[in-house]
């Protein structure tokens, strides 16, 4: 998927009638396969047929439309099993489990908005086709939205934070270093009025999810993932300007109270979610607020330990909480709070996000109850149910086909050998 046309170029063909916009044909892709999942209900439909025109689902039945233009693309897919394209919520696409800890000062500044090319090929060949990137390098991931989106390069749909914003000497903040190299990140907020203005300013740079760090956190010097680092007024206040803007707010929050005021401020998303208490789960509840439990990563952190850079007190906060975080997992889940489907990928290595699906599955959902979070809930929590996480007439031509029965053994999304972005078909590797 190359850029086709620059400005000029098309201004020109247009210019001497090579370009004809209402002669022009409509770009259609007919998909048949054995099943489909209906994320919504958690079952099958057999034999589906689903048309996508210009990138969006167009048709979905059991049977060809009579009015299907003679050109129309087919893709038959015996035997596999079709699914929306897959969401994840919690990604670093400019980061690598590869380089971590102090190892990072080994590689120039702009390294990460380099390698966020591939991994974000990666992800999209394990079949996530939309991702909410939630920090990296500062706006990176703005620019890769729109490399992807004019055809530069090839990735999921990315939804980028722009940059993190949070307390002076937190989670979100540059720790670890000594007064004499001071670093500070730009958008550090320490008042309300701070909060607001950071969020002005990342919203006007290109952020369209807001990222806010409530508490310390696991992978960071100098914090731990149970301290409150920012207060209720000024998560109310993100909330609140976020909103006024027409965007959602994500809360990195570990601790129990940072939960609980994050909750109670209007969050929309809580990340990790790690140490969430009784109170925090009643509250999840009661506001209707979405957890993005990573529950997966810790597996990878503890077996490679700090072969790729890691401190040994990072482990340590890790090891504290991981097991925690999945006996909470359970413990939310059995509640009824709404959970998403979020993997913090760049503490592990991007393409392998899946692997998270067993796990949630290992600590309380169905099959059925894992994919929901990452198609019909994720979409639902974007604030993009127009657009993604199901396949339904009108939202993009995402879709996905795998061999076996996921809704029985939810390892299958796994493997995926068929990918489809927008009517694109990307990946065929059958």
């Amino acid at each position: 998927m190359l850029k086709r046309l620059g400005t000029a170029t098309a201004a020109l063909f247009m210019a001497v009638g090579l370009m004809v916009g209402p002669e022009a044909r409509a770009d259609t892709l007919v998909v048949t396969a054995a099943r489909m999942v209906d994320v919504q209900r958690g079952r099958y439909v057999e034999r589906p047929v689903i048309v996508v025109t210009d990138g969006r689902i167009t048709a979905v039945g059991t049977a060809e439309p009579a009015d299907l233009p003679a050109d129309a693309r087919h893709l038959d897919l015996p035997d596999m099993t079709l699914l929306p394209g897959l969401i994840d919520m919690h990604v670093h696409l400019a980061d690598t489990p590869y380089v971590s800890g102090y190892n990072t000062f080994d590689y120039a500044d702009d390294f990460g908005a380099v390698i966020q090319v591939p991994n974000a090929l990666a992800t999209l060949n394990a079949g996530f086709t939309t991702v909410r990137n939630l920090g990296g390098p500062d706006f990176a991931d703005v620019a890769l939205m729109q490399a992807i989106n004019d055809g530069f390069v090839v990735g999921p749909r990315v939804i980028p934070a722009g940059a993190y914003i949070g307390a002076t000497g937190g989670h979100c903040d540059i720790t670890g270093l000594p007064r004499s190299l001071h670093q500070t990140s730009d958008f550090v907020a320490d008042s309300p009025d701070e909060v607001r203005h950071a969020i002005r300013e990342v919203r006007k740079y290109g952020a369209q999810v807001i990222k806010v760090c409530a508490t310390g956190g696991v992978f960071s010097s100098n914090t731990e993932p149970g301290q409150q680092q920012m207060t209720l007024a000024e998560l109310t206040a993100a909330a609140t300007e976020a909103h006024m803007w027409g965007l959602k707010v994500a809360a990195h929050a570990h601790g129990a109270s940072g939960i609980a005021d994050a909750i109670r401020a209007g969050i929309d998303t809580i990340e990790h979610a790690s140490l969430i208490d009784a109170e925090g789960i009643r509250l999840a509840l009661e506001h209707h607020t979405w957890l993005s439990m990573d529950i997966y990563n810790t597996d990878f952190t503890q077996a490679t330990g700090t072969l790729y850079g890691t401190t040994e007190d990072n482990l340590r906060k890790d090891r504290e909480i991981g097991q925690l975080q999945r006996d909470n997992f359970r413990a939310a889940h059995r509640a009824g709070v709404g959970m998403v489907f979020g993997t913090d990928a760049a503490i592990f290595p991007h393409g392998q996000n899946a692997r998270q699906f067993a796990v949630m599955v290992d600590y309380g959902m169905t099959p059925a109850e894992a994919i929901r979070a990452a198609t019909w809930n994720a979409a639902q929590a974007l604030g993009r149910e127009a657009d993604v996480g199901a396949i339904v007439v009108g939202r993009y031509g995402d879709l996905i086909a795998v061999s076996g029965d996921p809704l029985a053994d939810v390892r299958t999304l796994e493997t995926v050998p068929v990918v489809i972005k927008g009517g694109d078909v990307v990946r065929d590797v059958r």
